[in-house]
């Protein structure tokens, strides 16, 4: 992966996050901020998930990619809530 390659996964990671946390149904209790983390190691990790199954050829927008970045946020953004709702205390 290239620099430009990690640069343009962190900036796809940001909207990568956002679109992970809308699918989850609910109320998630962890942050803007975890989210955007999770939206770009979701990115990262499914751009080398991408390239593995030979997908980063593509001309154009890859959807395949895109969908499994998306995949990857949704259960990083449900993982953390799990983790950080289990460890914050109940709201007063």
């Amino acid at each position: 992966m290239t620099i430009s390659g990690i640069i343009s996964a962190v900036v796809i990671g940001v909207a990568v996050g956002l679109l992970g946390r809308l699918v989850l149904p609910g109320r998630q209790h962890i942050g803007v901020l975890w989210t955007l983390v999770v939206g770009v190691a979701a990115a990262l990790v499914g751009s080398l998930v991408a390239s593995l199954f030979g997908l980063e050829g593509t001309r154009g927008v890859d959807w395949t990619e895109c969908l499994i970045q998306i995949v990857l946020a949704a259960l990083g953004v449900a993982a953390l809530d799990r983790v950080l709702g289990d460890v914050r205390p109940p709201p007063h």
